[in-house]
């Protein structure tokens, strides 16, 4: 648009293909689809629903000896938040303190969760939680991720990411 209309003096001429895409996008994309985006939201405001999840263990451990990521992804806005963690079992101090602290920063509870039968969400710490907090926490069907459309696409998509800018950069694999 600047060259064409002339906007900008000393622009360089160049052709534009819009049909090619950069070596590390489409290497950092080299998966199959997992999850057909729907783009519903199912509800009215946001922090009303969240949807945890923790994935790993990753294959190669962070600088910071971190192997697991606890993904949070609110429904309404589709904002994400992604913490680090060297185990699974830190998932409940994790999880309690970003509460605290998204509920104190937006001065807004959240009321609901949706997240599947992983072992990290299910138990007594988080029962008591939940239930001081009034939070609804809704399980969805086992081994099937496909439930969880919301944050197993997100997974998928910082994944993609994080490889594509890895493969831009010419990090090494170990990272």
């Amino acid at each position: 648009m600047l060259l064409k209309h002339n906007l900008v003096r000393g622009l360089p001429s160049m052709s534009y293909k819009d049909d090619l895409l950069c070596g590390a996008y489409q290497k950092g994309n080299q998966v199959k689809n997992f999850v057909s985006s729907k783009n519903i939201i199912s509800t009215s405001r946001p922090l009303e629903l969240l949807h945890p999840d923790l994935f790993g263990p990753t294959r190669n451990t962070s600088i910071s000896g971190k192997r697991y990521e606890l993904v949070i992804v609110d429904d309404y806005s589709r904002w994400t938040w992604v913490m680090f963690l060297a185990h699974k079992d830190e998932s409940f101090n994790v999880f309690f303190k970003f509460c605290k602290r998204v509920q104190n920063e937006k001065r807004v509870c959240f009321t609901s969760i949706k997240s599947d039968h992983g072992g990290e969400f299910k138990n007594v710490n988080f029962q008591l939680l939940y239930e001081e907090n009034d939070i609804v926490h809704n399980f969805l069907t086992p081994r099937t991720p496909q439930q969880n459309d919301v944050v197993e696409g997100k997974n998928k998509s910082l994944q993609e990411m994080a490889r594509t800018m890895l493969n831009d950069n010419s990090t090494p694999k170990h990272f």
